[in-house]
């Protein structure tokens, strides 16, 4: 660790994967709902666990952009962070508001709009934090060295907050409504999140292969450029069945064909740094989550993303089972795994320590991911046989959710894969391994 300031991004780290706890464990929760319909239904309604379930991903991914660019802008800017003060405070009011959401939640209060369920008042304390951030990362970035790591870093993070004022507007117009709502969640998640990526693994390919940032430069520009020209006019492929007009059929269904190209690059920028690398870095963990995140966001975001994104396609299979195992797997690629890696790559420094635990962390690696892919396929196959059922023979709603009872089944011990993958990549960064001293010589007594 060069800086002193970067220690912020420990805590922000930490709170981060107390919230990835919640968030899988709230998943598992909702996975054997689709078991057992009525667990918890009176104490817990499945529509609040799935709420907690998708705002403890949102925020905990929040968080760990937010340590990452705590701790990579001191070292691409070669200063301190401008206030470490402003950084806890921002941590403090995130935490406060994300308790206060999940309390509202647990009494039923709540916005009812997806993703965007937070009560007024937390949307404005995330606000506030956003503001901070902004101000602070800004200072130090404009005080310090200008690298193409952080100009996309900085370009991504502004970008994702100020769409956060989409969040506050809400039409009694539910297709308006939803033009709006797409602002905050498309242009997030396929836009503005993809320049973050790009740029956390930027950083990482740099530290971990040793390669010339130039080189990594070059292709970062071009990622990005593929993101924002596939990603901002992809967001029509939301507007297919809402009542917009219909040219947005054809514009999106153009668009989102691109919003391959950015992961595709992504994937091979990971792999082509790694083959031309020249260092023999010891933090192997850190690597494997660097190319899994690349190569599974491919998979999830691209492949997947593209098998319904086509409107003649997207008639019958929107909303099914296929959307959930799009969903699950383009998010644990693109941006969980990304997290995780950043957090492997950085914790060891943080803590001042050589890399530690490795081969726990890697074991977590391949039983999350293994999960992640195994429940991919399987609602990949409820929503076919869904699709077929619902959408072209007819079968009503209820009727082929009982057929699909045992892909539940099997969704259900996937997300077990993952709990536990979670519970041993947490253990594997907050419990340091015991080293091992040798006992030296026998005092040999003077004369």
């Amino acid at each position: 660790m060069k800086y002193q300031s970067q220690k912020v991004a420990y805590a922000y780290f930490v709170v981060a994967m107390a919230l990835f706890g919640v968030q899988v464990a709230g998943g598992l929760l909702a996975g054997w709902i689709y078991v057992a319909p009525n667990t918890l239904s009176e104490i817990l309604p499945f529509n609040i666990i799935r709420m907690i379930h998708t705002n403890a991903l949102i925020v905990w991914l929040l968080l760990g952009f937010f340590g990452a660019a705590y701790y990579l802008v001191p070292e691409e800017s070669e200063r301190e962070i401008f206030s470490v003060k402003l950084a806890y405070l921002q941590l403090a009011i995130l935490v406060v508001g994300t308790l206060g959401a999940v309390g509202s939640y647990l009494v039923g209060i709540h916005g009812g709009r997806e993703f965007l369920e937070q009560p007024l008042w937390v949307k404005f304390g995330i606000l506030v934090a956003a503001v901070i951030f902004l101000v602070n990362i800004s200072l130090t970035f404009l005080a310090g060295r200008k690298t193409a790591i952080t100009n996309i870093l900085l370009t991504g993070l502004w970008l994702l907050c100020l769409l956060w004022v989409f969040a506050f507007i809400n039409p009694n117009n539910l297709s308006l409504d939803k033009l709006y709502w797409w602002m905050v969640i498309h242009l997030w998640v396929e836009a503005t999140w993809e320049l973050v990526m790009a740029a956390i693994l930027g950083f990482l390919m740099l530290k971990l292969t040793g390669v010339d940032r130039e080189v990594i430069e070059k292709w970062l520009y071009v990622i990005v450029a593929t993101a924002l020209f596939s990603g901002i006019l992809g967001t029509g492929h939301h507007f297919y069945w809402i009542g917009a007009p219909g040219y947005w059929q054809w514009i999106g269904s153009i668009f989102s064909t691109f919003e391959v190209v950015p992961f595709f690059a992504m994937m091979s920028f990971a792999f082509v740094m790694v083959w031309k690398g020249r260092k023999n870095h010891p933090n192997k963990a850190a690597l494997l989550w660097s190319l899994g995140s690349s190569t599974v966001a491919f998979f999830g975001a691209g492949v997947w993303g593209f098998l319904h994104t086509l409107h003649g396609v997207n008639f019958y299979t929107h909303g099914t089972q296929i959307t959930a195992a799009h969903g699950h797997l383009a998010f644990y690629g693109a941006y969980v795994a990304l997290n995780l890696a950043m957090f492997t790559y950085a914790m060891p420094h943080l803590r001042g320590r050589d890399p530690y635990n490795q081969v726990l962390n890697m074991v977590s690696f391949w039983l999350m991911t293994g999960g992640m892919a195994f429940m991919t396929f399987t609602l990949t196959f409820a929503g076919t046989i869904q699709t077929h059922m619902q959408r072209i023979v007819g079968d009503y709603y209820m009727e082929v959710q009982d057929q699909l009872g045992l892909f539940y089944m099997m969704r259900f011990g996937s997300g077990i894969a993952v709990v536990l993958g979670a519970i041993l990549f947490i253990y594997s960064m907050l419990v340091v391994r015991r080293e091992i001293v040798k006992p030296g010589p026998l005092a040999v007594p003077g004369e």
